[in-house]
């Protein structure tokens, strides 16, 4: 899929039905566990085997991520986030930027018709579930750790199956469009290992 159809399918997308996560209710030890996540407020760090290749990785994604964020500060501590908020739910730190790519465009402040906020259009009744009305979801970590955290939970839910899990995320169990949407931003713009050098980039 050529990159202007994923950006333009993920408009579309996202207008039709981009944050619709469905409130359910939760066991009193996944709603603890949950909290427990959300409420750690450890400072963000980037989790490599050796900080050269922390660099390498921040420096490409940086670049990547140049006409969307111009400010290279901004881009590093958003990155810094990402990757750290990703590790920490044991997701892949590229699936969530093609997460975030097909969902608020790396907008923070994005709110989506059904009023899904954020960088990762988390649902505010989460506030209420599993943390607090005071959170503020356009706040870059908060915004990271909540999604994070839930895209995990639903993880857990599908027995790693990344496809319904992502269906959930969105609201849209069972349908194809979403996941194939965010695993086409995560391979066409994010895809990295530490030996991919400018793959990706050069495209």
């Amino acid at each position: 899929m050529k990159f202007i159809n994923v950006l333009w399918v993920s408009l579309l997308l996202n207008a039709a039905f981009a944050g619709a996560q469905r409130e359910e209710l939760l066991s009193h030890s996944v709603q603890t566990t949950l909290q427990r996540s959300i409420s750690d407020r450890a400072e963000p760090r980037l989790i490599f085997d050796s900080p050269a290749q922390a660099e390498a990785w921040l420096a490409e994604m940086s670049e990547r991520l140049k006409k969307r964020i111009p400010d290279e500060f901004v881009r590093r501590k958003l990155l810094t986030a990402i990757h750290y908020e990703s590790t920490r739910a044991g997701l892949d730190p590229q699936l969530v930027m093609g997460l975030i790519h097909v969902e608020s465009g790396f907008n923070r402040y994005a709110v989506s018709v059904v009023g899904a906020r954020g960088l990762m259009q988390v649902m505010p009744f989460w506030q209420r579930s599993i943390g607090s009305p005071e959170h503020n979801l356009f706040d870059i970590n908060t915004g990271l750790r909540y999604g994070c955290t839930i895209l995990r939970h639903y993880l857990d839910i599908e027995n790693g199956d990344y496809f319904r899990a992502l269906g959930r995320y969105n609201g849209s169990l069972g349908k194809a469009e979403y996941p194939n949407l965010v695993h086409g931003a995560w391979k066409n713009w994010y895809d990295w290992s530490p030996n991919s050098g400018q793959k990706v980039a050069q495209r």
